[in-house]
């Protein structure tokens, strides 16, 4: 699996009257606070009060294939994510909930929204229906947002995990609506390393989505100030190489992972655009926040 590159992280979580760790770990959130988080749900439906880590878990499931996550969330480790557990707040208040991620209602697919016509305003009969599920479309956006909220407050280490398992739903079956916002996704994030590779500026970087058997293609046309880059990478890209931090390691652009594992794997790398790509050992580390430092192994 594509995390097999990955270890374990942790965020503190506001969780009623106290603050306790969520884990990720092998692909999956954990809630060491809470081992029986099934029977709290039970509790909950019967009027009880849901646990922040638990619904923090719950908002997790809810966008773990949710191609818009990879439009907020960070371009790298080193993004800085100023959303905190105040801000989550601040926005469930303006909302009108009591506690934050308080309902279990997904948010609205990409593109759908108030004014889709799928709801033709007119007087008469079926108007109180149609107001219904009008507000209902405003609570899921609103749901949707406060989500978010959740899931980048938990920082950046969590939030390029939930980019790979999003990258990792599609990457078998990518849906053509879906498309552009990979495709966007993967320019968005390439494109820095990119500058950092070679020089070239971020906005002459332009990229495909691959989809046919390897790595995929990259291209360099022009000369000095008219050079471009054009880059095929397929959707697993994000997954396997952007998410568990191998991108770029000495010098070298990872375009592939032949071999995951934590603490250590074999990618697949180039070390100029012109040149055939090389497997590579590397190596891991993390630093205090659980995300993945690499290096070659052995000098191989």
């Amino acid at each position: 699996m594509w995390f097999e590159s990955l270890p374990p992280c942790e965020a503190q979580v506001p969780c009623g009257d106290a603050t306790h760790a969520v884990r990720w770990e092998a692909g999956s959130v954990i809630l060491p606070s809470h081992p029986d988080a099934e029977a709290e749900l039970v509790l909950a439906a019967l009027g009880g009060e849901k646990a922040g880590c638990v619904r923090l878990a719950e908002a997790w499931s809810r966008h773990t294939a949710d191609p818009t996550v990879l439009t907020i969330g960070p371009r790298g480790a080193a993004d800085q994510i100023t959303v905190d557990w105040d801000t989550v707040q601040a926005a469930e208040t303006g909302a009108g909930h009591a506690g934050w991620a308080s309902t279990s209602m997904a948010g609205p697919g990409p593109g759908r929204g108030v004014g889709s016509g799928r709801f033709p305003m007119r007087p008469g009969h079926g108007s109180q229906h149609i107001r219904q599920a009008i507000q209902a479309e405003m609570e899921q956006a609103r749901q949707r947002t406060t989500d978010h909220l959740a899931l980048l407050a938990l920082g950046s280490a969590f939030s390029m995990r939930l980019a790979g398992h999003v990258a990792a739903a599609h990457a078998e079956h990518l849906e053509p609506a879906n498309r552009p916002t990979l495709t966007v996704a993967i320019e968005g994030r390439i494109a820095p390393l990119i500058e950092e590779w070679i020089g070239i500026d971020p906005d002459q970087v332009r990229c495909s989505i691959h989809e046919d058997t390897g790595w995929g293609s990259i291209q360099l046309t022009g000369k000095g100030q008219d050079r471009r880059l054009h880059t095929a990478l397929p959707p697993t890209w994000l997954a396997d190489v952007w998410a568990c931090g191998l991108t770029l390691v000495s010098r070298h652009l990872v375009v592939a992972v032949l071999q995951p594992g934590w603490p250590d794997t074999q990618v697949l790398a180039l070390p100029t655009p012109a040149a055939d790509p090389v497997p590579l050992s590397m190596h891991g580390t993390t630093d205090p926040t659980g995300n993945p430092h690499w290096e070659l192994l052995d000098g191989k």
